[in-house]
């Protein structure tokens, strides 16, 4: 028997009046977040939620959204995490392909939400909370409660937790590599309680340590490495929902922070912000800071010396994916960091790299100091159980207990990884994955487009930006805005181009395959 819900319950019973979550004014102690997440399992029961149901979390860092979590875990039933950032066409989709029965939403978002709600009619109920606790969340459609009511329905802090097997799926994570449609990766209690144990371990976290969680928690990253590692820990969470430089700063000096993670823009921003050290106390801050992590890109080894100067703080870089609960690699404390590696594999997980046709890379060759190019491959406990209702997409990944990341990289004759380039055509947009194809597919669907390519293209602040090379119909016309407001009706914000270029043809190969590697800025 485990459930993932065991990392809050032990430390509720080990640090009562710990501090768990910190946003802005307001604390909760660990018996006091356990008690909510209680109330919240007692409200999906009397729902009639069950074990094995899915239940969709679209939530930025708010307390309420740990609070919905574990609750749902303790329900025995399965949490889905949605980017806030969804449109209602994009939160319909997900609804549907996950079977979700209930969705909890954050008032703020609450168009999108409701909009794709109305669209699926399984998921019977939404519960929604306010930005103001005090002002309960009204609206006349009888399927929508308000969050701080649904707690209020059972009346009890106590809960008896649904015990599940070790092997249940507990968080279903969505991800589109290049196939398509996005798909569910099923991670297991299992999955999860290991990475976040062993997350902790390598983040040096103790009791009493202060994290600042800024990292969305709807992503397995800030979820896992933070939230879960933290809670295991006994360790202050501490909320950021929109990353600003100068707010992450604020409440690092504020709160005493201790532990960071981020991607590599965030670090970028936070070096980079004008005049640090004329607003906020930076010797304060660096000597409160104990550990950085990064991941979701490589960190530019510059950026990485530069940060480490200034804050007086190793940067530990880490490599995973939501296929892998995410850590599968680690630049761990006790052997020597390589600045641009992304570490070795973490406890209980292997990694090595395989050539086009499958087959193992050997160690680099006397004299040579790293090893042929190939593609990542990963087993272990962090590897997911498989994708949801998709067996081809998931035989498709995994061969012989190994999962393939479609990540190119080499390996040194220490064992250390380096990603080199990615396989896939994902685009990594300031630490949000975008996937051409769905951008391609939604843009095929204006009146006026005939064919379209999507790719990256080098953004110095985000690392990579979305363009869009676009054949218009014969006889049509359009202009870049009028494309880019159709995008936004239908993709979240982060997905659609800011970079349209119309093309009267695209390059292509003899079978109709486009040729996205030529198509460069005319």
């Amino acid at each position: 028997m485990l459930n993932l819900s065991i990392l809050l319950e032990a430390s509720a019973q080990d640090y009562p009046g710990q501090t768990a979550v910190i946003f802005n004014d307001r604390k909760f102690s660990y018996a006091q977040l356990n008690a909510a997440a209680n109330m919240f399992a007692n409200g999906l029961t009397r729902l009639g939620v069950k074990q094995g149901d899915k239940v969709a979390l679209m939530m930025p860092n708010l307390p309420f959204f740990p609070i919905a979590y574990y609750g749902i875990l303790k329900a025995g039933a399965t949490v889905v995490p949605f980017n806030v950032l969804f449109t209602a066409r994009e939160v319909a989709y997900h609804l549907k392909d996950s079977d979700a029965v209930a969705l909890v939403a954050f008032a703020n978002f609450f168009e999108s939400a409701y909009g794709g709600f109305q669209q699926v009619e399984p998921c019977r109920t939404l519960v929604v909370a306010n930005a103001d606790p005090a002002q309960p969340f009204a609206h006349d459609d009888p399927a929508i409660i308000d969050f701080n009511k649904f707690l209020g329905m059972s009346g009890s802090p106590a809960f008896d937790t649904v015990q599940t097997q070790a092997d249940d799926v507990a968080v279903i994570l969505y991800t589109s590599g290049t196939t398509g449609n996005p798909k569910g990766a099923q991670l297991t209690h299992m999955n999860m309680v290991m990475n976040a144990i062993l997350s902790r371990e390598l983040a040096n976290a103790n009791v009493g340590d202060v994290e600042l969680v800024t990292l969305p928690l709807f992503h397995s990253f800030g979820q896992t490495v933070l939230m879960n590692a933290g809670f295991y820990g006994g360790a202050t969470l501490t909320l950021l929902p929109r990353f600003t430089p100068d707010a992450a700063l604020g409440i690092m000096q504020r709160d005493n922070v201790t532990i960071f993670a981020g991607v590599p823009t965030m670090y970028w921003a936070l070096f980079s912000y004008p005049h640090a050290e004329e607003q906020f106390d930076m010797n304060k801050i660096a000597s409160n800071l104990h550990t950085a992590v990064s991941g979701g890109a490589a960190l530019p080894v510059e950026l990485l010396r530069n940060f480490e100067a200034r804050f007086n703080v190793p940067i530990l870089e880490g490599y995973g994916l939501s296929e892998t609960s995410p850590v599968a690699s680690f630049n761990v404390r006790r052997k020597p960091r390589k600045p641009g590696s992304i570490g070795l594999p973490i406890w209980g997980v292997q990694l090595s790299l395989v050539d086009e046709n499958d087959n193992f890379l050997p160690d680099p060759a006397e004299g040579e100091e790293f090893t042929a190019v190939g593609e990542i491959v990963v087993r272990g406990h962090c590897v997911m159980k498989g994708y949801y209702r998709r067996p081809e997409a998931t035989a498709e990944v995994m061969t012989k207990d190994w999962f393939h990341t479609g990540d190119l990289a080499k390996r040194d004759r220490d064992g250390y990884y380096f990603i080199v380039d990615r396989k896939k055509e994902m685009i990594l947009r300031g630490g949000f994955n975008v996937y051409p194809r769905e951008v391609e597919e939604y843009l095929m669907t204006h009146p006026k487009v005939s064919l379209v390519a999507v790719k990256g293209v080098p953004d110095d602040k985000l690392g990579e930006e979305v363009k869009a090379f676009i054949v218009l119909k014969p006889g049509t016309s359009a202009t870049a805005d009028e494309i880019m407001e159709f995008c936004k009706v239908g993709l979240a914000a982060y997905k659609y181009p800011r970079y349209i270029e119309f093309r009267s043809q695209l390059p292509m190969t003899a079978t109709g395959k486009i040729l996205k590697r030529e198509l460069k800025d005319e």
